[in-house]
């Protein structure tokens, strides 16, 4: 794996046009990455059997397989399902953004995009997932009401029924846990979530949210857990507010 403090490590590139693809490996290469480009989907499943790389960042309206079929495909691979994966996408509306994350997708963003933003993406996706794959020595649990968490594990129990989150919704329930009772914008959300370094669209919150309430909440519209401070952000329940539910 890459090391962290360099931010180097192998990122896969995959649009089908030429321009986007060296614009964005030269970005890249300028904060210590390594690339390898492709202009569609089958070539970059080829090259993904060669060699697992650290992080892809794949456009979504490619020619047959598109990017979201790729996403897909690599996730439900063992080999490939950590691998954190990028989706560019012309798509602004936010039940796209909704798709694209139920496929896998680790983190999305819009064209036209700025390198800037999306090298700090990619960096920040990769530190993410090599701390997540750091052991722990110890299992440390967070309980509220009937949603247990492990820390270590990176485990998610509601009812005692395992609930199947990605890297980011794990992150981002575990934040607003930790803050319980507490409002948290979505500025400090984008720091604490997305990294720090990156302050981006205040839609990623939201798109992120709407989808673990899903998982996590016997009605996602009228959530118990994730409360909604309008014009602010959002807050996790107190216990007084999930004991009298």
């Amino acid at each position: 794996m890459s090391e962290l403090s360099t931010g180097a490590g192998l990122v896969y590139i995959t649009d089908d046009e030429a321009s986007i693809r060296k614009l964005t490996s030269l970005a890249l290469k300028d904060y210590g990455f390594q690339t390898e480009e492709f202009s569609g989907g089958a070539d970059l499943l080829k090259a993904v059997e060669r060699r697992v790389p650290d992080a892809i960042v794949l456009d979504w309206m490619m020619p047959q397989p598109d990017g979201l079929t790729v996403c897909g495909r690599l996730k439900l691979d063992k080999n490939t399902k950590t691998v954190p994966i990028l989706l560019l996408t012309a798509k602004s509306e936010e039940v796209d953004c909704v798709l694209g994350l139920e496929m896998g997708a680790d983190d999305y963003i819009t064209k036209p995009f700025s390198l800037k933003e999306l090298c700090a993406r990619v960096k920040a996706v990769i530190r993410r997932n090599e701390y997540s794959n750091i052991p722990a020595s110890t299992d440390e649990v967070i309980n509220c009401g009937d949603v247990t968490v492990n820390l270590a594990r990176r485990t998610v129990l509601k009812n005692n029924v395992p609930v199947d989150l990605t890297m980011k919704e794990f992150d981002l329930l575990t934040t607003l846990m930790n803050g319980k009772g507490r409002v948290l914008t979505r500025d400090q959300l984008m720091e604490k979530v997305w990294d720090a370094e990156y302050s981006g669209d205040a839609r990623t919150v939201d798109v992120h949210i709407r989808y673990l309430r899903q998982k996590i909440e016997d009605e996602a519209d009228s959530p118990c857990y994730i409360k909604t401070v309008r014009g602010v952000g959002y807050r996790f329940a107190s216990e007084d507010e999930i004991q009298s539910n």
